[in-house]
């Protein structure tokens, strides 16, 4: 069963706790593709999309920024 529920969207804090990264490393995972990008909410405020995290969760090795899934899946 498929919800309408508009996209959560979390901030640095609960992104940091929930992955375990450091803010660098997570920055410089974002650099390079390797995690989700940030959305810009507004002037001074950014967050990430709670589906791109989990997305991320689900396999960080191969996660591509790029597609928004993974590059390559694990069996």
């Amino acid at each position: 069963m498929e919800t309408n529920a508009p996209e959560r969207i979390l901030r640095l804090k609960a992104v940091l706790e929930r992955t375990g990264l450091s803010r660098s490393t997570m920055y410089r995972k974002m650099d390079n593709g390797t995690f989700p990008r940030n959305v810009k909410i507004s002037t001074r405020c950014a967050g990430w999309r709670e589906s791109d995290v989990v997305a991320w969760l689900r396999n960080p090795m191969f996660y591509s920024a790029e597609t928004g899934f993974h590059a390559r899946s694990i069996d």
